[in-house]
């Protein structure tokens, strides 16, 4: 699995003109799954989440976790995360996990998250989203379930 995590300000994610979810300060995710990937990504990507310490403390450190907050969390399913552009102009999806077993997984890591008390909003899995977010520094964070960055 592979994540592009951004903490922001504010986002909101709205599907056919009506907003399904918003968030104040926090994290926005964009999730992504690769063929091969399983439960332990869950595990891990949902673990890193919760855990990254990516807010400040009261001394300007980022040494607080969302858990360690109140800040909230917001997941987006994205494919192309696992987008292949080294050749062509076109990229290819080749990596990315077939649509039944992505959106379980991703499923999966919303359900982990919330299992540790985070107010957490999404988007609708393979849904046409329109994501808006005041990122926050800007500070983005790739994670990756194989460790590959």
């Amino acid at each position: 699995m592979r994540a592009v995590v951004q903490r922001v300000k504010k986002a909101s994610v709205t599907i056919d003109g009506s907003i399904r979810g918003q968030i104040g300060q926090g994290m926005l995710v964009y999730l992504g799954v690769g063929k091969g990937d399983d439960e332990s990504d869950a595990v891990f990507i949902a673990d890193k989440l919760v855990n990254l310490r990516i807010f400040e403390d009261n001394n300007q450190k980022m040494n607080l976790s969302v858990k360690d907050t109140t800040k909230e969390i917001m997941i987006i399913s994205n494919f192309t995360l696992y987008g292949d552009c080294r050749k062509g102009r076109r990229p290819g999806f080749d990596l990315a996990e077939e649509p039944t077993i992505a959106e379980k997984l991703y499923e999966s890591v919303v359900e982990l998250v919330k299992a540790e008390g985070m107010n957490v909003q999404t988007g609708v899995f393979a849904a046409d989203m329109d994501v808006l977010a005041s990122n926050d520094g800007p500070i983005n964070f790739l994670l990756d379930s194989k460790r590959l960055f």
